[in-house]
């Protein structure tokens, strides 16, 4: 900047030890491939089990903001593993979450939870302790031969939004008023207890006039 009138010009310092501030970092090529051989060495070893781990239910996230969106939660409730027919000691085995301390706020979650552990155990394929001695429920050696290992997350869930209806635009539509019906409901919300007070009133005076005649 010029200097303007009769004053001090500014001393700019621009001589600083660039070079020292300089912070370089060239440790994440190294660390990607670090990171990728410990997922496949830990995808070998829980072979064949799927490598994301165990199966979440569909939670709502907290507060009105945020509770329209879906999310996978910490484990199932023991009303949901009852109501699909898993014990808890099943649900520990066979790959499901469980949370002890969470509780169903309705019948939906409920259902929906209910629906991703069947669907869940349709597609499960249960390796028997002993490949010669196959118990109830385990897989057969066909299956057994079938299967592969999942990769990535359970059953994700996905925030599909919902299907919004067209209505046709008719000439009542045309003709209607939403700010003076917004402005009516208002004012019947505010003046409603002075609306009764008065009927009320009317009403006494009425029963009370025709008993003096």
């Amino acid at each position: 900047m010029a200097p303007h009138g009769n004053h001090v010009i500014p001393s700019n310092h621009f001589r600083k030890h660039w070079q020292r501030r300089v912070k370089t970092w060239f440790e994440q090529p190294a660390r990607k491939y670090r990171r990728r051989q410990a997922r496949i060495a830990k995808a070998k070893a829980v072979a064949p089990r799927p490598t994301g781990g165990l199966l979440r239910p569909a939670v709502r996230c907290a507060t009105n903001r945020y509770n329209t969106r879906l999310r996978l939660g910490r484990g199932f409730t023991l009303q949901e593993l009852k109501a699909a027919g898993v014990s808890i000691v099943d649900a520990r085995t066979f790959g499901i979450a469980v949370d002890f301390r969470r509780t169903n706020a309705s019948v939906e979650s409920l259902e929906q939870n209910v629906r991703r552990i069947k669907e869940y155990k349709a597609k499960l394929i249960v390796f028997p302790k002993k490949s010669g001695k196959p118990k109830k429920g385990d897989a057969t050696a066909e299956e057994v031969k079938l299967a592969t290992q999942l990769r990535g997350v359970i059953l994700p869930v996905r925030n599909e939004p919902a299907p919004v209806a067209e209505l046709a635009v008719s000439d009542a539509l045309k003709k209607f008023e939403v700010y003076r019906h917004l402005r009516r409901l208002r004012a019947d919300k505010i003046n409603a207890g002075k609306r009764e007070k008065k009927a009320r009133e009317a009403a006494d005076d009425g029963v009370g006039g025709a008993g003096g005649r």
